[in-house]
């Protein structure tokens, strides 16, 4: 038996333990501080838990973590943004970018007249496409 020891040491030491298989790790625990064992149950009206939904809808968030930032004292996000006016955000953002390169061209003294009255036209055309839809948008 110790013989048949000292020869599985001296064939691992030669080749190397074998692979072993990677233990799958549990989800770590939380400290106590950040365990969130307290239930608190609050009864609303209709209208109360309506206008309290409607908030915590606008800003993107569940109506329990609504109650819980607003009774903590911990920031609220800002008001979540549809994906309309997300759009419309980044296409002024374009046109921005436009008139900053349009200008750079300007003062750099490296374009062409034709070339640069084309790129205004096109530019003046997407304002007034953004322009409507903001328009229309907002009635």
């Amino acid at each position: 038996m110790f013989l048949l020891a000292k020869t599985a040491h001296f064939v691992r030491k030669l080749v190397g333990d074998p692979p072993q298989t990677p233990k799958i790790m549990a989800r770590p625990k939380k400290n106590l501080e950040s365990l969130r064992a307290m239930q608190i149950n609050i009864r609303y009206s209709v209208n109360e838990y309506l206008v309290v939904s409607d908030n915590a809808n606008c800003l993107g968030i569940s109506v329990a973590d609504y109650v819980r930032r607003r009774t903590t004292g911990v920031v609220l996000p800002r008001k979540k943004v549809s994906t309309e006016d997300r759009r419309l955000f980044i296409e002024l953002s374009r046109v921005g970018n436009n008139i900053n390169q349009l200008t750079k061209k300007i003062h750099s003294g490296n374009h062409y007249p034709r070339q640069l009255q084309n790129e205004l036209i096109a530019l003046r055309k997407l304002l007034n496409t953004l322009t409507l839809k903001i328009v229309n948008h907002d009635s």
